[in-house]
């Protein structure tokens, strides 16, 4: 994130960042590697790295990672729960500013929080910080809006009762735009379907968890929540829904 009201905007959604977001489909990791010959020996940047959902997939999967993190709660949550993984290190830096060396990292991951950062300075310091013939991996789980009734009547929930739902839902961007960005460096793109199975309680903490669902304070709030329960309870089978996701990747590098 790079804006101060961007890197703000999750402060006081920590721990329903860390309990109720999606983590990501392994399958992602795999393309990288077959595809793009991305190596567990490489070192991995994972920028706007939150509370660390991404970086634990790649530690996981027995990457090196510096998670890079304005957010000064998401990153102590990241290092609550990662930080006894000798493979893991936090950098309190930005997109556009990220502290790290010239040349210093092999792969530098985005997840999910690419439609916060200015595209030009950030293009220009991955550039700075990637060692020639690195990769940049930039992803996020898009939230599918038809298909099911909860999908398509949850869209109208947020419709209704987000602060300021449709700018943020605009920022993402498109296969274009992406394409764009990495310019003749782009080498692919990919998608994975992806879901969780929530029961109530997950799906309020999922839905508390965006930066434009109404805290306690605001007149939407109880409204949106009596709603919530209204649609989950129309839509449930065994006492949970699925919250279905398309994850999209793309990679390039950065001259």
């Amino acid at each position: 994130m790079t804006s101060l009201q961007s890197t703000a905007r999750f402060s006081d959604r920590v721990d329903d960042y860390v309990r109720y977001r999606p983590d990501y489909p392994t399958a992602l990791l795999d393309w990288l590697q077959r595809e793009h010959a991305v190596s567990t020996d490489w070192l991995v940047a994972d920028i706007g790295a939150g509370t660390g959902i991404s970086s634990k997939m790649l530690l996981d999967a027995g990457y090196r990672v510096i998670a890079v993190e304005p957010n000064a709660p998401m990153r102590a949550a990241a290092e609550r729960w990662l930080g006894g993984n000798a493979h893991f290190s936090t950098i309190d830096g930005r997109a556009d500013a990220t502290g790290l060396d010239d040349a210093s990292v092999d792969l530098i991951t985005v997840a999910q929080a690419f439609h916060w950062f200015d595209e030009e300075t950030t293009r220009r310091e991955f550039a700075r910080i990637l060692r020639p013939g690195g990769l940049a991996a930039i992803w996020w789980n898009s939230r599918r809006l038809t298909g099911t009734p909860f999908l398509e009547s949850y869209e109208l929930l947020l419709q209704t009762y987000g602060t300021d739902y449709t700018s943020v839902a605009e920022r993402y961007a498109d296969d274009a735009r992406m394409r764009a960005w990495f310019g003749k460096g782009f080498v692919g793109s990919a998608r994975f379907a992806h879901s969780q199975q929530l029961d109530f309680e997950a799906l309020r903490g999922r839905l508390m968890s965006s930066s434009y669902a109404p805290k306690e304070d605001h007149p939407n709030h109880a409204p949106m929540l009596k709603a919530l329960r209204e649609l989950f309870d129309a839509c449930t089978e065994h006492g949970t829904i699925s919250f279905d996701y398309d994850t999209r990747v793309f990679a390039g590098h950065l001259a």
